[in-house]
């Protein structure tokens, strides 16, 4: 995952600076500090603020912009100098010392992991959650990627929206999507129908060989009903530019292009495909070598709380994965979370896995073709 995307998911909020430490005032350094490595909009003052008066625990905050950032920094640093880091739970794995072994601790038991939505502390082993054996980072936030649809021109019923509605005769010339991105929908669909078996695109990640052959595939068939391609997309700027500006009345978007748009239209909405929506997601491990353990359980038994979850909500505009904190976001954020996330969509989820060594070079290739059809 990359800066500009998350630049570009961002609700409104303001990006801190990085590098930047925030550090608390002299008078808490008697209950101890914890030192925390997060994204730049992560741990926004008001989370700081509320942290030290509820625990007394001075708070020194350093962030980062990209995944690469992070993983160098603690590589070079032999695994010591923060306390907790917040990886892409994708990317969990890289954190390892030259014999292999990750630089996180297993999830102390003091930690509320009860607290986490159950379905993502599941699916979060088969990401890069669990290392040896042992639950090393917690789910934290995620987003997600599914349709939007203008319901005054193209009217589905929830329960019928799938990633193949972009392909509806009703859609010529006006759906929107990323290529690369399209891909995988595109190949959700082809998968639950029967025509491309790939095993709900895991496949992709198995082996070049089945990489080859399922993009192919799904690539050949988007090329048969190019006559609905209406815009791409690579940006939120141009996602949204391609429903109000160019006309598209489906599209495969950024959750926050649909909200969005919701908020300012109400015939928008964005919803869950059927086969699952595409998601990914952000985690927080506490370091082997933290030298302020207690402190860093404190931590992270704060930012599980649904209030810190909903506030983090309102300040990022990212969803919490701590169960219930969007009862505790503002009402707007509130409302539109319950009407696309319901219970049976949260178990449904698709989630992006990490890269394979050939996955970003094989995609190309066939976003390439896509994008030159």
């Amino acid at each position: 995952m990359t800066i500009s995307r998350r630049n570009a998911l961002k609700l409104g909020s303001a990006a801190l600076a990085a590098p930047m430490i925030l550090r608390a005032t002299d008078a808490l350094a008697s209950s101890g500090s914890v030192k925390v490595f997060a994204w730049q909009d992560y741990v926004q003052p008001n989370i700081v603020e509320a942290f030290e008066k509820e625990t007394g625990i001075k708070l020194e905050l350093t962030t980062f912009g990209s995944n690469d950032e992070a993983e160098s920094t603690i590589k070079a640093n032999g695994g010591k100098g923060f306390d907790i880091v917040f990886p892409s739970i994708t990317n969990a794995g890289n954190y390892t010392d030259a014999d292999g072994k990750t630089y996180f601790a297993e999830v102390p038991a003091e930690v509320n992991t009860g607290n986490i939505i159950p379905s993502f502390l599941r699916d979060s082993a088969s990401l890069g959650g669990v290392q040896d054996g042992k639950q090393v980072v917690l789910p934290f936030d995620w987003g997600t990627e599914g349709v939007t649809l203008n319901r005054a021109k193209l009217n589905i019923a929830d329960a019928d929206i799938s990633y193949g509605s972009l392909w509806l005769p009703e859609a010529k010339g006006a759906a929107a999507f990323r290529q690369k991105s399209v891909l995988m929908g595109t190949g959700l669909y082809l998968d639950a129908t029967g025509e491309v078996p790939s095993n709900r695109m895991l496949d992709v990640y198995k082996s070049e060989e089945d990489a080859n052959r399922v993009w192919n595939a799904v690539t050949e068939w988007i090329l048969k009903h190019k006559e609905n391609f209406g815009a791409f997309w690579n940006n939120a700027t141009e996602a949204t530019g391609a429903f109000k500006d160019a006309g598209c009345v489906v599209g495969q978007t950024w959750d926050t292009t649909g909200l969005l748009l919701n908020r300012e239209n109400g015939d928008y909405v964005y919803r869950a495909p059927k086969e699952g929506i595409i998601t990914w997601m952000d985690s927080m491990g506490m370091l082997k070598l933290a030298e302020n353990k207690e402190q860093a359980i404190a931590f992270m038994n704060f930012m599980l709380k649904p209030e810190t979850g909903g506030m983090f909500a309102n300040n990022t505009g990212y969803n919490s994965a701590v169960n219930g904190a969007a009862n505790h976001a503002n009402d707007e954020f509130k409302k539109q979370f319950n009407e696309v996330y319901t219970p049976d969509v949260l178990n449904n989820m698709w989630w992006w896995q990490a890269d394979t060594p050939y996955f970003a070079s094989v995609r190309n290739k066939y976003t390439e073709i896509l994008t030159n059809a």
